[in-house]
């Protein structure tokens, strides 16, 4: 394989391995802030109980996404410095804000909550987990303001310098009032609640099933559907407009997302569609006429450009080219997005509806709660990062600089080679500690974690990148 290939693969196994973390982070955080209030408004030591038991599980979580996310900014450097220089004007603001505010805001916050219990007076105790939640959700909103500037740059926000050939940024506020990245904001937040809320559901039912701690898990299941249902219904309702949004900015990821060849007015949607090896070329369909114009302009008459259209305008607006993502990525990793999400908004109605009744831990579907509600988030998560990242190709910035413009000049195969495999090995020799750590505490259960430290070490205890 070339450098442009291996870098892609090394940025994709480091990005979507440290985003199975973070999701769990933003929306976890939340949870243990809130049992943490609860005990201290009513002195019930099952609150602090759950604050202390999921706080142990948040905290694992949080230390390995600290180790795999540091990894990602090396990258920009090491595999992508053209892209660094082309852009870093830009893209460096956005970082450096969440270095320095959130980064600091949430490992300072959440020091004083691991050893400050006791020492500290407990209105400052349990602020000091507000706050380590909220740096933890503002570490994600910088950062995915300078995604939002990667996939729809906000022309007022930059100039372009001929002289050196760097983009330099004019107006701040424009970067930071991007809509596409807001829309991003929502739709992941949204995402770290449903993580941290199906975790929650998962664990609960395992002890469930063993009738271990019933009324502690009871709570638990019952708080973790119904936030999972809200976070569910957040994240289709944030995706739906996203893609509305898209068709404005990105017309040519939501064309290859729904296999349109060419433009329809009105537009159908695929039911199937079965494509030919290159991932390019439509062999047969199934099309439900109108639908598409519905999902994207909300009436069932909006024209939606094909793929063909749109490669003819871009090869005369950014010169000769092949535009056209990879639609057999696009196409099914919408779906099972998309499939995925369905799903979790229907178990988590029916779990919250199944709490009404006494004995619902005895109910057969409860054997495999533990199984599906661990699974459907990670993997709704990691299809839409997928699509999001693949569907924007050829760009890196969308419509200002491509992928193979972006790369370092200097790495060889060799280099590159060298650095996968041991990222590979690194990053799954972690992942078999934090499953080992995460099953640990979550087995041991509540009465465990009154009693026992977590061990991880208080210097990986830091901000998420």
């Amino acid at each position: 394989m070339d450098p442009i290939t291996l870098s892609r693969w090394q940025f994709a196994l480091t990005t979507i391995y440290h985003w199975l973390f973070v999701p769990l982070t933003l929306g976890m955080g939340w949870f243990v802030a809130y049992f943490q209030t609860r005990y201290y408004q009513t002195r019930d030591e099952s609150w602090k109980k759950m604050a202390k038991f999921w706080g142990k599980l948040f905290l694992i979580n949080f230390a390995i996404g600290v180790v795999t996310g540091i990894v990602q900014e090396f990258q920009f450097g090491m595999n992508w410095s053209e892209y660094s220089r082309f852009v870093g004007d830009i893209f460096g603001a956005p970082l450096a804000v969440e270095a320095l505010l959130a980064f600091f805001m949430e490992s300072t916050f959440l020091g004083i909550w691991i050893f400050g219990e006791g020492r500290v007076p407990e209105k400052v105790h349990l602020a000091s987990i507000w706050l380590a939640a909220l740096g933890s959700n503002l570490s994600a909103i910088w950062i995915l303001l300078a995604n939002g500037f990667m996939q729809a740059p906000p022309a007022a926000s930059y100039v372009y310098n001929e002289a050196n050939g760097r983009l330099e940024m004019v107006n701040f506020f424009a970067l930071v009032g991007n809509p596409k990245a807001w829309i991003f904001i929502w739709h992941t937040l949204a995402d770290g609640l449903a993580m941290a809320a199906f975790l929650i559901l998962a664990v609960s039912a395992y002890h469930l099933v063993r009738k271990q701690n019933l009324e502690f898990f009871k709570r638990s299941f019952q708080i973790g559907a119904l936030v999972g249902l809200i976070a569910s219904a957040l994240i289709f309702l944030g995706g739906h407009t996203m893609g509305q949004y898209m068709k404005e900015v990105q017309p040519m990821k939501l064309a290859a997302l729904e296999a349109i060849w060419e433009t329809e007015q009105p537009a159908s949607f695929s039911l199937l569609t079965i494509g030919d090896l290159s991932g390019k070329q439509e062999v047969w369909s199934i099309r439900i006429p109108y639908v598409m114009s519905f999902l994207a302009c909300n009436n069932f008459e909006c024209e939606v450009k094909g793929v063909n259209e749109l490669q003819a305008q871009y090869e005369q607006q950014f010169g000769p080219g092949d535009y056209i993502p990879l639609m057999v990525v696009t196409y099914w990793t919408f779906r099972i997005m998309m499939a995925f999400g369905f799903v979790m908004m229907g178990a988590a109605a029916w779990f919250l509806w199944n709490t009404r009744k006494k004995d619902y831990e005895n109910a057969k579907w409860m054997k495999l709660v533990p199984f599906g509600a661990l699974a459907l988030p990670y993997l709704a998560n990691a299809s839409g990062w997928i699509l999001t990242e693949m569907g924007r190709q050829p760009w890196i910035v969308y419509g200002l600089l491509k992928v193979e413009d972006a790369i370092s000049p200097n790495l060889t195969t060799l280099d590159l080679w060298i650095s996968l495999i041991g990222y590979t090995a690194v990053y799954g020799a972690l992942a078999v500690a934090m499953v080992k750590l995460m099953k640990k505490y979550a087995v041991a259960g509540p009465d465990a974690a009154m009693h026992e430290s977590v061990d991880v070490a208080p210097s990986l205890v830091g901000g998420q990148d």
